[in-house]
């Protein structure tokens, strides 16, 4: 059957990710149809499905760089796959069965092509560690290089259901930074015909889609990157003020009780990564254990309290994401839709809304695709369009130079769990 009439016929795929906040394997069911202007999307049920506390644990200690052996990282890996695979079966309680899952998986290592490594931050009298600082590549190794748990064909395994994962490593093989990979599904899904938008995705890190409207070579205009923190410095933050008795800031609540210290984020804008040119792309590496401890000795100076440390760290988020528009964009959007964790976050969206000015910024929920579940969504979307033989990268996004297929098949066939399931007397897919 040809690609285009087989997306006639809608597909029922399941996409599954762990971002960086690493809150929860984030589930959607959808079914699609159509293959890139004519792509179309139903979300039939998306849900958060939290990790084990011991595993997810273990997953932050490994993106702060605390060293583990050989064996550890296998059972790790294995216990992700497990639990993404779980995921899987649970979403589709109550629907009719899905024939692909998309699991991105959870990331746990980013290392940017060594050509666009970031310098040292300019301020010399409080230095934040410079990605060069913290991955010291080989100038033998000028690929980037990508690392996502949770094996795709264990997933297909343990549910039946043909899998599709590794979706970084094909972009990377050939020059590209494997990120951002949402961007061309961006295009198809949200793109105006008269209108420009930022699609801004706040979860553990930032990233950002320049869509302009959608007329005459729209597609090779499109930008994208990561613009920086976004929910890592401040849910480090929240942990360590509260004595490990929360993990986020609901609402931003404890951040707006505070006030930003303006001096210090500019002081922190210094950081290079701010200033590198897009193409780019960041992770917990650069903005993760080691960062969040000089920001807190660098607040000292100014006698913050809780909350205006609070304040300050959400103040560097939305000011590091109007400050890339500013810089890298062609020109300002006419609309800015968030989506991602950090979208719930009220007083973040009220600091970016001010900082935009007149510039709306509102929810990809209010033009019809979820917030909470959009990135879920766009890997079942990258694994739709593989099974179709579709390219799922944006060279214009991660600086590869070719569009390329994205991700790697692994043939579901006889169901563990379903086994399982079915031994207890239930059915996961009726």
């Amino acid at each position: 059957m040809h690609p285009t009439e087989e997306a006639a016929v809608p597909t029922r795929v399941i996409g599954l990710i762990s971002g960086t906040s690493v809150d929860g394997i984030d589930a959607a069911l959808v079914e699609i149809s159509g293959t890139e202007l004519d792509l179309k999307i139903e979300l039939l049920t998306g849900e958060t499905y939290p990790y084990p506390a011991g595993l997810r644990e273990k997953i932050l200690a490994i993106g702060a760089g605390v060293a583990i052996s050989m064996p550890e990282l296998a059972e790790i890996d294995d216990a992700i796959a497990q639990v993404f695979a779980q995921a899987a079966q649970n979403i589709q309680i109550g629907h009719q069965p899905a024939t692909i899952i998309g699991s991105h998986g959870q990331t746990v290592y980013h290392r940017p092509p060594a050509d666009r490594g970031i310098g040292k931050k300019t301020t010399p009298d409080s230095p934040l560690p410079s990605t060069d600082e913290i991955n010291r590549v080989s100038a033998h190794s000028p690929l980037g290089y990508s690392l996502q748990l949770g094996r795709g064909e264990l997933i297909a395994h343990l549910t039946g259901i043909t899998t599709v994962s590794n979706f970084r490593v094909a972009d990377i093989a050939i020059g590209g930074h494997g990120a951002p990979l949402v961007p061309r599904v961006d295009a198809y899904l949200l793109s105006h015909p008269q209108e420009g938008r930022c699609i801004q995705n706040i979860g553990g890190i930032g990233n950002v889609a320049y869509i302009p409207p959608r007329y005459g070579n729209w597609l090779s205009k499109i930008r994208a990157w990561d613009t920086g923190p976004g929910n890592s410095l401040l849910d480090l933050a929240v942990e360590h003020l509260s004595a490990g008795t929360k993990t986020y800031d609901e609402d931003g609540n404890w951040a707006a009780s505070g006030t930003p210290c303006h001096p210090l984020v500019e002081q922190w804008l210094n950081q290079n990564y701010f200033h590198l040119s897009p193409p780019k792309s960041t992770g917990r590496e650069l903005f993760g254990v080691t960062y969040i401890h000089q920001c807190l000795k660098d607040a000292q100076a100014y006698q913050l309290n809780a909350a205006d440390i609070l304040a300050t760290l959400t103040e560097l988020t939305a000011a590091s994401i109007v400050h890339s528009y500013r810089t890298f964009l062609p020109e300002m959007p006419q609309r800015v839709l968030l989506c991602g964790g950090g979208s719930r976050n009220l007083y973040l969206k009220q600091r970016l809304q001010l900082l935009l000015a007149s510039i709306p910024v509102s929810t990809t929920d209010e033009v019809g695709l979820s917030a909470d579940f959009k990135e879920a969504i766009a890997f079942a979307v990258l694994a739709y369009w593989r099974h179709l033989g579709i390219p799922g990268n944006l060279p214009t996004a991660t600086g590869a130079p070719q569009e390329v297929l994205l991700g790697e098949i692994h043939q579901g066939q006889d169901s563990v769990l379903s086994r399982e399931w079915e031994s207890k007397g239930r059915i996961p897919n009726s």
